[in-house]
């Protein structure tokens, strides 16, 4: 049986309050290492240590390490193709950071990177054609091109570029309903509901792989809402769905009508919460296949849940998503980070990539939603982090120690990510 305690410490004046779980024969040990807590001047000298030694000046991409000289150009060398839109994403939250504190020498530096980075993905991964699989540069897997089109959502929603929002609607409907050129069946389950990971084009295509993973189905949830917030309910183009379709194709649609982006949302959502989420633990599964489920939690899937969760929250006032988001926000704390109350990491590779995503997401709960009660344990984490960096102002995934001298650029992503949405004075 579950009991709770509640343990309170003071750090540099601040009172820590973290709700423990606990069984009758197990309690955790806190160890609370003193950090001194970070400035709102150290997030410009976190996030420009990472570009400087990671964002290659030549090609305008990420390279996957500290150790790679610029020009990188391979797939070996630049970081992975869905990670550099969270990299994207990072450049606008500098942005706008930059924006709230009026700061226009910063807004104008930050603006440039946004379109250096634009200009340099779109270079590189084949123009942003969704339906080249080109086995270098191009698209392969489902969820590759939904974290792309949560940041060409979200571009669009800040610049109004017209093209990030071509290619926001382009390349959900490509995810949704498959490719008109490579005839795969498309990532959406039309009979069971839920959104396929893996694309197969078979002819006819069919339904092996029949894996479900959270990675493709809270982004697809995001990317719905974020097109649906940010689209002019006024604007004609979007009373109905594209008619024409790819290629003269009507069944392969460029764009849904608005409305109909929030019915795949919530549609999505649900299906998501009742094949994907624990409400009695906020444990946000792996996959499902078919009727297995992998509950194996990790950081990203947790984040892009409590996304989700909160931006039908923001938009419908309805309670559950809200209770939904805070139960696995709950679980990421109190479960994934115990004991020391730090954010978890893993040791695969691309996985230090989790916070930043985290961070983008748990934004959203503690300020948008104003469910501060996480934020110590946000700042805690920064603290732990920053107070690990080494003599180039860089990190690793492990914020308990500092990084080797070979960074990858997603581990090195992780507290900056966090600190550009979360002052140090909130």
């Amino acid at each position: 049986m579950k009991k709770y305690i509640i343990t309170i410490c003071v750090i540099f004046g601040s009172i820590y309050t973290i709700a423990c779980n606990r069984s009758d024969d197990q309690q955790y040990i806190l160890d609370y290492e003193l950090v001194p807590p970070y400035k709102n001047a150290d997030t410009w000298v976190a996030y420009d240590a990472f570009n400087e030694h990671l964002f290659d000046k030549q090609t305008h991409l990420y390279k996957v390490n500290t150790a790679t000289s610029d020009g990188a150009n391979t797939k070996s060398k630049v970081g992975a193709i869905w990670t550099q839109a969270i990299y994207w994403d990072m450049t606008m939250n500098a942005y706008e950071r930059a924006v709230k504190e009026k700061d226009s020498e910063k807004q104008a530096k930050y603006k440039t990177l946004v379109e250096q980075m634009y200009q340099g993905s779109g270079d590189h991964y084949v123009n942003f054609d969704w339906h080249n699989q080109d086995p270098n540069d191009g698209w392969f897997i489902y969820d590759d091109i939904m974290w792309w089109t949560i940041s060409f959502s979200r571009a669009y929603g800040i610049f109004k570029t017209p093209e990030y929002l071509t290619l926001a609607d382009e390349s959900f409907c490509r995810v949704w309903h498959g490719s008109y050129t490579l005839k795969d069946r498309g990532s959406y389950d039309k009979v069971n509901g839920g959104m396929f990971w893996n694309w197969n084009n078979s002819n006819p295509p069919d339904n092996s792989g029949k894996g479900k993973m959270s990675c493709i189905n809270f982004p697809t949830v995001i990317a719905a809402v974020t097109l649906y917030n940010n689209i002019d309910p006024a604007d004609p183009k979007y009373k109905t769905d594209d008619q024409e379709g790819f290629g003269g194709n009507p069944e392969y649609p460029r764009w849904h009508s608005r409305d109909n982006y929030l019915k795949n949302a919530k549609e999505i959502y649900e299906w998501g919460v009742n094949n994907l989420f624990d409400k009695s633990t906020g444990n946000v599964a792996d996959s499902r296949h078919e009727n297995s489920v992998d509950w194996h939690a990790t950081m990203y899937n947790q984040a892009t849940f409590i996304g989700a969760s909160c931006l039908l929250y923001k938009l419908t006032g309805e309670q559950p998503y809200l209770d939904n988001a805070i139960a696995a926000a709950n679980y990421s704390m109190n479960v994934m980070s115990a004991p020391k109350y730090i954010f978890p990491f893993r040791t695969g590779t691309e996985q230090g990539i989790y916070t930043a995503i985290f961070a983008q997401y748990m934004k959203l709960l503690v300020y948008d939603c104003e469910q501060t009660q996480f934020l110590k344990w946000v700042q805690r984490t920064i603290n732990y982090g920053w107070s690990k960096r080494d003599d180039r102002n860089l990190m690793g995934k492990d914020y308990t120690k500092a990084p080797d001298a070979t960074v990858s650029c997603y581990d090195a992503s992780g507290i900056p990510a966090l600190m550009l949405l979360f002052p140090a004075d909130k």
